[in-house]
């Protein structure tokens, strides 16, 4: 992929796991780009990178309680944030579910792709259409549908 991207990536507690696992499987792709995190996340992202001795450009926020997802989520808003890995705990309720589901509607309203799962993760990070410059994302309508 020849183009930067600044990439979110959020992951619950009972996700991180998976997160730092994710990473290390991609780390020379995702090591070209501007990568912004959620506190522990980010942490654990930097030292995974560490591990495998590949610099990245790693910027962390608030943990997701204490304000992470909202400050993502004004990345979104600003148009800074081009893809986001939000890799989600769906069996535990979560104290700041007002905060997370305020991120999940940004991405959706701001047309930025967002990931949930390692497999939606892998298709998006690896999608041709990043570097297609005839390709534009179609706006999202919101209208009334007619017949």
């Amino acid at each position: 992929m020849k183009k930067r991207l600044t990439i979110a990536l959020v992951a619950h507690d009972n996700r991180k796991a998976d997160m730092v696992e994710w990473v290390k499987h991609n780390a020379e792709l995702l090591s070209h780009h501007h990568l912004v995190c959620t506190g522990t996340t980010g942490h654990l992202v930097k030292e995974a990178f560490d591990e495998l001795h590949i610099p990245a450009d790693v910027t962390c926020m608030n943990s997701g309680p204490l304000g992470g997802d909202a400050e993502i989520a004004a990345l979104v808003v600003r148009h800074q944030v081009d893809l986001a890995i939000f890799l989600i705990d769906d069996l535990n309720p979560q104290p700041h579910e007002a905060d997370i589901q305020m991120l999940l509607r940004q991405c959706r309203v701001h047309n930025v792709p967002i990931a949930c799962n390692r497999y939606s993760a892998d298709l998006m990070i690896t999608s041709t259409l990043w570097d297609d410059e005839s390709y534009e994302p179609s706006e999202p309508k919101y209208i009334y549908f007619k017949r």
